[in-house]
């Protein structure tokens, strides 16, 4: 962008070179959005993957890639409206708790948990969407979901549960 401003921009110049640089430096900045829309999409889906498969890393990455063609608008879509939710979060955490100076300091708390609350809720949300949007294109693509295999791979890397030693709450003497 500064680049762009040496070139474009000279001190003896009027208003048509401003107008030049504005033009190219959305074009610029449009490019960049559609980009890290695209990269988080396909990150996010490579985040579910390596968890709920056996591929890490770059391969994760690839797979990703592949399994995300045919439902790129709907996954980035969902994603641009998840980050507008966060950094909306983020934004009246910042203004009125942090910054601001009309609410007390009772206020400041009540809004600080409410937002610590709603932040909490949005990322347990962000994580059920995420695994969503891996079986929707999964499902998209026709490929197979292993469920007694998934189930099998996630007792034994994430969640080992002892079926036998169950407690239910009948059973608990106080």
């Amino acid at each position: 962008m500064v680049l762009l401003a040496f070139i474009i921009i000279e001190p003896d110049e009027g208003e048509g070179r401003a107008i030049l640089f504005l033009v190219l430096a959305g074009i610029v900045a449009l490019t960049y959005l559609v980009g890290l829309v695209y990269i988080g999409a396909v990150w996010n889906l490579a985040c579910v993957i390596s968890v709920l498969e056996k591929i890490y890393g770059l391969k994760a990455l690839k797979k990703s890639k592949n399994l995300i063609k045919g439902r790129i608008w709907v996954s980035s879509v969902i994603f641009v409206m998840l980050e507008i939710s966060f950094f909306g979060i983020l934004g009246v955490f910042s203004a009125v708790v942090i910054h601001g100076s009309s609410v007390g300091i009772f206020g400041k708390v009540v809004l600080g948990l409410l937002c610590y609350l709603l932040m909490t809720i949005l990322i347990h949300f962000y994580l059920v969407i995420q695994t969503m949007i891996y079986f929707v294109c999964k499902s998209y693509h026709h490929e197979n979901i292993d469920r007694s295999g998934l189930a099998e791979h996630l007792e034994a890397c994430y969640v080992r549960l002892d079926r036998e030693k169950d407690v239910q709450l009948e059973q608990v003497h106080v």
